[in-house]
């Protein structure tokens, strides 16, 4: 199989987590390839994504770095296992890497929590608020390009919506993001109404930050922090005027739930947020 020229995140990622372990190991990159049996540059075009590695081979290199933690052992398991044949997969062409990027992340989180400050979280905006959204870029975007990321922003939402066991989604949202009205008052009151509506969800939570808290030490830049099926593979993505950028180092990862944990301590409680989103529509 020809290496790939442009690995996921995802795939990556994976490579991430068994170069820690080798590291950890103390093991060069030419001792893991004799261990497993391949030639030398294989371990680093594993280690980079370029190369992929089969489910049992990722274990057997697990097992040479001497990892015992059963549970990560299987999720890079899984991860080794997985194709690219999801639904997002049909988009590689027409989008920015990122699109598919975020969506693959969303995917596979067992949880998450994003804190925005200006813009209503992508999971939970309407189609109507999307386009105007996207109409509004900088870089003027042709209608047919305005349509297909409105779509496939509204196929990311449906792991909210129709899957079986869907994650746990908490948004820390701030009261600007509420009275911006993009697409103009009806598309705006439409867009609080749906807040509403998907905050009954049991498994979405809505916290609003109000003006009234005052200032306060957080960034500007939205923050979705996705909680992966062992802690080892918790990711925090930004969202910037230049595309995605997706952190995994223990230290920010620990920064970044530390900074959550401050703004959602600031938002209203769930009933509180509902009636103060509900009174913020009713004056649009």
């Amino acid at each position: 199989m020809p290496p790939r020229s442009d690995p996921t995140v995802r795939q990556r990622r994976l490579g991430i987590e068994l170069r820690k372990l080798r590291e950890a190991a103390g093991l060069s990159t030419q001792e893991a390839g004799a261990l497993l049996g391949v030639n030398r540059t294989r371990i680093p075009n594993i280690e980079s994504g370029r190369f992929g590695i089969s489910p049992d081979r990722a274990r057997t290199l697990a097992s040479h770095y001497g990892c015992v933690d059963g549970q990560l052992i299987d999720a890079l398991a899984a991860m080794a296992k997985e194709r690219n044949n999801q639904w997002w997969e049909s988009y590689r062409t027409l989008l920015p890497p990122s699109f598919m990027d975020v969506a693959e992340l969303e995917h596979h989180a067992v949880a998450m929590r994003m804190l925005v400050m200006m813009h209503i979280p992508g999971l939970l905006q309407t189609a109507e608020h999307t386009r105007a959204l996207f109409q509004s870029s900088l870089v003027s975007l042709p209608p047919d390009d305005v349509e297909r990321r409105a779509v496939h922003r509204m196929r990311r939402q449906e792991i909210l919506t129709l899957r079986k066991d869907p994650p746990k989604f908490t948004a820390i949202i701030h009261e600007a993001a509420l009275h911006i009205q993009f697409g103009g008052p009806r598309v705006t009151r439409n867009q609080l109404n749906h807040l509403l509506h998907m905050s009954e969800r049991d498994n979405i939570t809505i916290r609003v930050i109000p003006f009234e808290v005052g200032g306060f030490a957080g960034p500007g830049q939205p923050i979705l922090y996705a909680d992966g099926p062992v802690p080892q593979l918790d990711t925090v993505q930004l969202d910037s005027f230049h595309g995605s950028t997706f952190i995994d180092s223990r230290s920010d990862l620990a920064d970044y739930q530390a900074l959550l944990d401050r703004m959602e301590a600031l938002g209203l409680p769930e009933d509180q947020t509902r009636d103060f989103i509900h009174s913020i529509a009713q004056r649009i």
